[in-house]
């Protein structure tokens, strides 16, 4: 056998006896006998009791004679000259820390010259020199254990301004929001701003992740997971925690929102109504069924977007900076003289085309929404209708006159350039989600 043979050998060989039987335990953090995430909830005089105890941390290692985890001696650190719950527990927070990378280094408390618990509390006083653990210098366990921390307002104002810099300011909007909401919940639960980053673990996140699941929806509950994940992931990037454990929480199943397609009467009974009452709406309308463009996109559109001469329109997509799409002759037809506005004009505003509206496309998407809001209660529509189900219903239109006379992969190809989808997947999950892919009848297979 080859001497690569041999060596991989005995790495499979020590991993598989590591994963079946650890030599320790992890290390754990002794509060007084409270949950630290409890603490709001003391009384001043109870808080004052259990600061009075020793809070330590502590673990266990396998004794070579008996086999068994035996209780090793405390490690303080310290951490108890300290009488307030926010820098003892920071203390200990660090030598768990340590404690914990140590262990997975390979030190074992019975083979050593030198305790754990001298070994940590030397470097950290940096007092004496002392025999490194194997595989692990003295440089780096100092690292390790003085490493600095950072508080949790430096910590969220740094993420969000990184943050900031690489999203779009809708984009960035909601993700500041929730990230604004989690942080507004921590001191109502037991970690104020003050405190140590390092303090806010997957337990905490849990827990926050379970209140917005309580108040709202998994759907809300899983995009909320999803910002604090990109942010904790902003966090580890710029060394602020060790790592992004925000990753490891799972993602719940939900039921997506569906907006429904309309019926050929129900759009034509809601062009007529609007034609009258709310001719600018319906031009709205129209660019999200001729174009395919998504509402918040149809917000953004300013005068100078629209050319009328090559019959060319540019929008920012949700996928591109700009995008460059055709405008078909059925909304050509449809629109207004644009030569007497001011081309930096937003092309909707409020009841009216062309003019200044300074407020954020979500706003606007928001205000159109409501207007239409009322249509649908005029004509008794639910909720599973909206501005969406136009576009979901003209492009099923589109692809089912395109199936009629081209095989799928023809109609796809095409329809991928009228829609703006990216890839040929992201447009075929669409198709499937709206069900725009209908089978023939197939009754005389039954018969």
């Amino acid at each position: 056998m080859s001497s690569i043979s041999v060596l991989l050998l005995n790495v499979y060989e020590n991993a598989y006896d590591f994963s079946m039987k650890l030599n320790y335990s992890e290390p754990k953090i002794y509060t007084g006998a409270v949950d630290i995430y409890d603490w709001p909830k003391l009384s001043r005089k109870q808080q004052e009791e259990v600061l009075k105890k020793d809070w330590y941390v502590y673990y266990s290692f396998r004794d070579p004679k008996t086999g068994k985890l035996k209780r090793q001696s405390q490690i303080k650190g310290g951490a108890n000259r300290y009488k307030d719950k926010s820098s003892r527990y920071h203390i200990l927070k660090q030598l768990q820390k340590a404690l914990s990378i140590v262990l997975k280094e390979g030190f074992d408390p019975y083979k050593e010259n030198t305790t754990l618990i001298e070994y940590l509390e030397n470097r950290l006083n940096s007092k004496k020199e002392v025999k490194p653990i194997p595989q692990f210098s003295n440089e780096e366990i100092v690292k390790i254990v003085q490493e600095k921390t950072i508080g949790i307002t430096e910590a969220f104002e740094l993420g969000l301004k990184t943050k900031e810099s690489v999203l779009g300011k809708d984009s960035f909007k909601k993700f500041k929001s929730r990230i604004e909401r989690f942080k507004k919940w921590l001191p109502k639960n037991g970690i104020t701003l003050k405190e140590n980053i390092d303090l806010i673990d997957k337990k905490v996140v849990i827990r926050y992740l379970n209140t917005v699941l309580h108040d709202s929806s998994p759907r809300n509950r899983n995009n909320t997971r999803t910002d604090l994940g990109s942010f904790f992931q902003t966090l580890e990037d710029n060394d602020l925690i060790e790592n992004n454990f925000v990753k490891k929480i799972n993602v719940l199943h939900s039921v997506p929102t569906r907006h429904k397609t309309y019926t050929p009467e129900h759009l034509k009974n809601i062009h007529n109504y609007l034609r009258h009452e709310h001719p600018t709406l319906r031009l709205f309308i129209l660019f999200i069924s001729y174009n395919f463009l998504r509402p918040i996109e149809v917000c953004r559109l300013k005068i100078k977007d629209i050319d009328l001469r090559d019959k060319k329109l540019y929008v920012k997509a949700k996928n591109q900076p700009v995008k460059t799409k055709i405008i078909p002759d059925v909304l050509y037809n449809q629109l207004p003289d644009l030569t007497g506005f001011n081309p930096n004009d937003n092309l909707f505003n409020l009841d009216k085309i062309g003019g200044c509206w300074e407020i954020d496309a979500s706003n606007k998407r928001d205000f159109y929404t409501k207007q239409f809001k009322k249509v649908k209660e005029y004509f008794g529509l639910g909720a599973e209708y909206g501005l969406y189900s136009f576009r979901h219903t003209f492009i099923t239109k589109l692809y089912q006159e395109m199936a009629k006379n081209a095989t799928p992969f023809e109609v796809k190809s095409k329809l991928k350039l009228i829609t703006g989808h990216s890839t040929m997947k992201s447009l075929e999950k669409y198709l499937r989600d709206i069900d725009a892919e209908l089978p023939e009848d197939y009754s005389k297979l039954l018969q």
